[in-house]
């Protein structure tokens, strides 16, 4: 009975008798967490956040280990002012639960308010980790997830304006050095670029650099082949226009799992004619293709029985994509030389994307996510092969071929360390 006449005094603007009301049913109420919580949200809901505040301070003092109780208590601090109040309980909330998004958005929003920049974004930044995805959250919360994640964004990129000017002078006095890894850094800390690591699906040997793509002056020996793309392209011509050999480049049984490019496996819109596959040389193939044999064989490959090294002519046709994926094993790099490049083909490794320029080869690392894709109308061909990672010393080589032979005769078979 008190309860309505009081909820009926607040809607006819008896905002008085309301909160003489309120105070009285306060009064009366046992000291239940359940029933402190709920008349403090019917007394917040009228408008008297006094008796509102007066409520959730006993909720707290009744569970205080309870983030939603100190919740409830800041928001009624915010309704009467209280910054110093509001900053308190909202403290008290991330006690009891330091990852609480809603406790941790109240601390963002009151940072934002008391202008604290820094700080604000900060705790924005702890907001978008612990979020679930947008889609799943109630509106009201996707509202402030996406603010939290703007504010983040808007900072980053004010941020990295200033650092960007501030290093200007530096990056001139150092104009002959590469600062790639450097500038890298600088886009990793400030969401610029993602950062990307190495993921050997069976293989991974510590301690190399994950580089996306390595500095190509790194290779001397990948002159003489860039200046023979003209005639591994005519050799390759010669083999398209017999139109054998060909074999899809993934060939997984049905029975096992390739989840990373399902959608690809055992299809033609991507395909190989293979030189060396799976470190087993195709003769038939070979013999197409004498002039490109002589030049790969100055390239470092490795020697890893039954897996390396491996060399083919690589088709994509036009409208196809090739699915983010990682690759085996870190102790080998893998080459392109760009032989038929048409417009709208492109490549991503890490967080680099490039375009392939007939006759310009590089290096990357492919157990770091990459992807390709051919949105032309026409065939793009690049040769792929592999070599030995430049960082790995003779003796590391020595001993990799050396573990996948014992990998090989423990399990009878010669399919390297991925079987």
């Amino acid at each position: 009975m008190l309860e309505a006449a009081a909820i009926q005094a607040a809607q006819g603007g008896k905002e008085e008798d309301a909160a003489r009301m309120w105070a009285r049913i306060l009064d009366l109420q046992p000291q239940h967490p359940l029933a402190l919580s709920a008349l403090g949200k019917r007394a917040f809901r009228y408008g008297d956040v006094a008796t509102a505040h007066r409520a959730f301070t006993r909720l707290t003092a009744a569970a205080p280990e309870d983030p939603q109780s100190w919740i409830n208590l800041a928001l009624a601090c915010q309704g009467m002012k209280d910054e110093t109040g509001e900053e308190n309980a909202i403290h008290q909330a991330l006690v009891a639960d330091p990852s609480h998004m809603v406790a941790l958005i109240m601390r963002a929003n009151l940072l934002e308010r008391q202008g604290k920049n820094h700080q604000s974004a900060s705790v924005y930044g702890a907001v978008a980790a612990v979020a679930p995805p947008l889609e799943q959250l109630e509106p009201g919360l996707r509202g402030a997830v996406e603010h939290a994640m703007r504010y983040v964004d808007d900072y980053n990129a004010g941020y990295g304006r200033f650092l960007d000017d501030f290093l200007e002078q530096q990056y001139q006095e150092h104009r002959g050095d590469d600062l790639r890894r450097f500038r890298d850094s600088i886009d990793i800390m400030l969401g610029r670029k993602r950062r990307y690591d190495s993921q050997s699906l069976l293989y991974h040997y510590p301690g190399l650099a994950p580089y996306a793509f390595f500095p190509r002056e790194n290779f001397p020996w990948l002159d003489a082949i860039e200046a023979g793309t003209d005639v591994i392209r005519d050799e390759f011509l010669q083999v398209l226009e017999r139109q054998q050999g060909f074999t899809p480049y993934l060939t997984y049984a049905d029975d096992v799992p390739h989840n990373q490019l399902a959608e690809l496996n055992n299809s033609p819109d991507w395909s190989a004619f293979h030189l060396l596959k799976d470190g087993v040389p195709v003769p038939e193939n070979i013999a197409q293709c004498p002039r490109t044999m002589e030049l790969l064989a100055a390239a470092p490959q490795p020697d890893q029985p039954g897996r390396t090294p491996v060399a083919m002519f690589s088709l994509l046709k036009p409208k196809t994509r090739i699915p983010a994926h990682v690759g085996a094993s870190n102790a080998r790099l893998l080459t392109h030389l760009p032989l038929i490049i048409p417009s709208d083909c492109g490549f991503r490794v890490g967080s680099e994307t490039r375009a392939w320029v007939p006759g310009q080869a590089w290096v990357f690392d492919d157990t770091i996510e990459h992807e390709a894709w051919n949105n032309s109308d026409k065939l793009r061909v690049i040769m792929i092969f592999d070599i030995w990672h430049p960082h790995l010393s003779p003796a590391e080589r020595e001993m990799i071929t050396a573990l996948t032979d014992g990998i090989n005769r423990f399990r009878g078979q010669q399919g390297g360390y991925g079987g």
